[in-house]
């Protein structure tokens, strides 16, 4: 049974009924919600600026044709993009209009995966568009550094990490889980003179070893790969001690070359980026226990920066606790936090393996049940079950916020299979619709 991705729409457009059905056919067995239409007026309808998906149209249909829609859809965002489909006649059209910003275009007859190739690759370009639009506006909106503490460490990390994001050299970041390596990389793209170009994180960790090659190197098909992805910009790879040896291997080259060549192509793309790489665990001991390729590591270690766990800046906890707490009374609205005896006596005598994660878990559990229970029950003295149903239903929700409730972006951030997910929807009462932008 195929499900479909609703969160990325294809509009189809062809005035011819049987190739326009056979089209939408083949796109949704691929996965790909699409969405039919027989001429051009009434797909264009469906397009409006925050328009997360792309379109894909016959050039020759009566009325408006499918140049004049290229056209229009460029007017409302030139981003979006399009896909032509064209006859022997109009192939030159196409090849114009390719220059002109097309994204791409069939010449009739194509084959079925072809087509399936070029609205992924669109779908994907569409998807970074989305999500260095909203890291764009995180950053103008960001303010103050959120590597939050008056530690004399803290101050210094800061101090370094506005020196070393003008540099715009490779770093690696160490440090325990929950300490803050994502934020730290960040901010040196933020800071630096790539902030405005596309950030993209993966987790090395998390990525299936089948699976790796293609979505960092890509394929000479269907997928732009993760390292392609970030050109221009900033790639941060969260866990590179988790790399399997073979993905190592071919890391190595696209840092010594900045190059990539995706898996079937013979031909290297060269890709202009910066690279930031984290480890929970220090890499010069990976290398040692001989885990970690000896020449990668030197390669990546050109500046090392260490994030301290929470237990060497003790001091920082409260006033990280409180701007969590505040964090979770705007996100559910409660009108205010009382703190508690045993509140008080966790945030003092726990030694916070989690770090600054776990202090923010736990500030949105003391804020919850105060707002939910209506009682100023300490969540530690509530029953397991009844903690973890609550604090379960917050992650899901944060994970449809932060992705503008896209489900197949949730299912990324929360690691768990579609089916879980969607079980736990039901079990919630949450409905990823509401997450999304009208």
């Amino acid at each position: 049974m195929t499900i479909l991705v609703t969160d990325q729409p294809v509009l189809f457009v062809d005035d011819d009924d049987k190739l326009r059905q056979a089209n939408a056919q083949s796109l949704s067995l691929a996965g790909i919600d699409v969405r039919p239409f027989g001429d051009a007026e009434a797909a264009l309808k469906e397009v409006t600026s925050d328009f997360t998906g792309i379109v894909i149209s016959d050039i020759r249909m009566p009325r408006m044709d499918g140049l004049q829609l290229f056209q229009r859809v460029r007017a409302i965002d030139p981003e979006i993009p399009l896909i032509l489909i064209t006859g022997h006649a109009d192939v030159d059209t196409a090849v114009k209009a390719l220059r002109d910003g097309a994204f791409d275009f069939l010449p009739k007859p194509y084959a079925a995966d072809h087509l399936v190739g070029s609205a992924l690759k669109a779908l994907q370009t569409r998807r970074l568009v989305i999500e260095n639009r909203r890291l764009r506006a995180a950053a103008e909106d960001s303010g103050d550094s959120p590597l939050i503490g008056d530690s004399q460490v803290m101050v210094r990390l800061r101090e370094i990490i506005a020196q070393l994001a003008r540099a715009d050299i490779d770093v690696l970041v160490e440090g325990e889980t929950g300490s803050g390596k994502e934020l730290v990389a960040r901010l040196l793209h933020q800071q630096g003179p790539r902030r405005g170009r596309p950030f993209v994180a993966v987790n090395c960790g998390a990525l299936p070893e089948a699976l790796a090659e293609s979505e960092l190197f890509g394929s000479d098909l269907s997928k732009v790969g993760r390292i392609e992805a970030s050109n221009g910009g900033t790639l941060f790879l969260d866990e590179i001690d988790s790399m399997s040896p073979a993905v190592q291997a071919k890391l190595l080259r696209v840092l010594e070359e900045r190059e990539v060549t995706p898996i079937g192509a013979t031909t290297p793309k060269l890709v202009n980026l910066r690279v930031v790489a984290a480890s929970k665990r220090r890499l010069q001991e990976e290398v040692d226990a001989g885990r970690f390729r000896n020449d990668l590591f030197y390669r990546l270690n050109v500046i090392r920066l260490r994030v301290p766990p929470l237990r060497e800046r003790r001091q920082d906890i409260p006033q990280l606790f409180a701007h969590f707490v505040q964090a979770a009374l705007d996100q559910v609205g409660a009108p205010g936090f009382e703190m508690r005896d045993s509140v008080r006596r966790h945030l003092l005598e726990h030694e916070w393996p989690g770090n600054v994660r776990e202090v923010r878990n736990f500030a949105f559990e003391a804020v919850l049940d105060l707002a939910e229970a209506g009682s100023p029950e300490n969540q530690l003295e509530l029953p397991l079950p009844q903690r973890v149903e609550r604090f379960e239903a917050l992650l899901i929700k944060e994970a449809l916020e932060s992705s503008n409730g896209s489900v197949k972006a949730a299912l990324t951030q929360l690691q768990i299979p579609r089916k879980t997910l969607y079980d736990k929807l039901r079990r919630h009462g949450i409905a990823p619709s509401d997450y999304r932008e009208r």
